[in-house]
């Protein structure tokens, strides 16, 4: 009796726990969470501050033996526009003597050419025809010298002599009446050849003059843009070295140059957003990536710092500042900056 009972107890246990199995089995499971989106990761980088067109560098024209500086006609942070003469060296008045001597030689040159294209002053021209008109009168008389002369020649052997003479002057004064026609249809009319040589001098002098007009604009520096001086190298009396001249800049609009690492490159766009973060100021300043370099430059940091990056391989991306940055930092070019480029679905919400 009592072997029955336990058995009857095991059984309804186990029914118990069919049951207990087949209740889970029909509760409703908890769906999978859902996959999990991707971590947007943005791009960091080091940059430096800098106009948007560069900054110029003028330098000692080529080729000059003469570099001390005779005047500076500006002073750090004046603006100026392009074409404004900034400086001028000390060989500057010497060159503008070279400049006025072949002036007038390309003057005196073009008056020669207009001289012999014209041909002879009228005076000229009527004194050579009176002189062929008295010379044909001559003529004439000595033709009809020669002609009484030789009719006269029978009576004796001074008749003869005195024909003989005639005939030569008669002769010799048709010779100069001949030349004399010449003369006036060369002051008519002037030789090609007379023209050439004359035009050829005028070009030479031309050249003259273009060449010492670029000879005196070497002596002195002139605005190449519209900008800023941001600095002075030299000063008047100084002998302008490797420094150069000065620097300049337009600061319309300014860029930060950020150093982005190569492998970072995929998740940069044109447009993007960016914070720029100026050391030891709390403001950041907005900026749009606008530029992608298009060199790998490879950036080799020698150091002790075992986790530095020795063989860096970075790219140049400009980006440009907003308004309020570029009040901000106009006056700060090359200052380093830390630039935090937005991922890019982030910047296109």
């Amino acid at each position: 009796m009592r072997r029955l009972t336990l058995l009857l107890l095991a059984l309804a246990g186990l029914g118990g726990t069919g049951l207990g199995w087949f209740a889970l089995a029909q509760r409703p499971q908890p769906a999978p969470p859902a996959a999990q989106q991707p971590v947007l990761m943005g791009v960091g980088a080091l940059g430096r501050v800098e106009p948007a067109g560069r900054i110029r560098k003028l330098q000692v024209p080529g080729a000059m033996n003469v570099t001390r500086l005779a005047a500076l006609y500006v002073r750090e942070g004046d603006e100026v526009v392009a074409g404004q003469l900034l400086a001028e060296f000390a060989d500057a008045a010497l060159k503008d003597a070279e400049v006025q001597r072949a002036e007038a030689a390309l003057a005196e040159a073009r008056a020669n050419l207009e001289r012999v294209r014209n041909g002879a002053r009228p005076s000229e021209i009527a004194a050579q025809r009176a002189r062929i008109a008295a010379l044909a009168a001559v003529e004439e008389n000595a033709r009809r010298e020669a002609q009484r002369s030789d009719r006269l020649a029978g009576s004796g052997a001074a008749a003869e002599a005195a024909a003989e003479r005639n005939r030569f002057l008669a002769a010799r004064t048709a010779a100069e009446r001949a030349e004399a026609e010449a003369v006036l249809e060369t002051l008519l009319r002037p030789r090609p050849e007379d023209v050439a040589i004359a035009e050829a001098r005028v070009a030479a002098a031309e050249g003259a003059l273009a060449k010492a007009r670029a000879d005196a604009a070497l002596s002195r520096v002139y605005a190449p843009i519209s900008g800023t001086i941001l600095r002075i190298a030299a000063r008047p009396g100084d002998q302008v070295g490797s420094e150069g001249l000065l620097e300049m800049a337009d600061l319309s609009a300014m860029d930060v140059v950020a150093d982005v690492f190569e492998t970072d490159l995929p998740r940069i766009a044109i447009g993007q957003r960016a914070e720029v973060i100026v050391p030891g100021e709390a403001q950041r300043f907005t900026a749009t990536v606008r530029e992608i370099g298009w060199l790998v430059r490879r950036t080799t940091q020698a150091g002790t710092d075992p986790v530095a990056a020795v063989d860096a391989r970075t790219v140049e991306v400009r980006l440009t500042l907003s308004e309020e940055g570029r009040q901000a930092l106009m006056r700060r070019s090359n200052m380093q900056v830390q630039v935090a480029i937005r991922p890019l679905q982030a910047a296109a919400r």
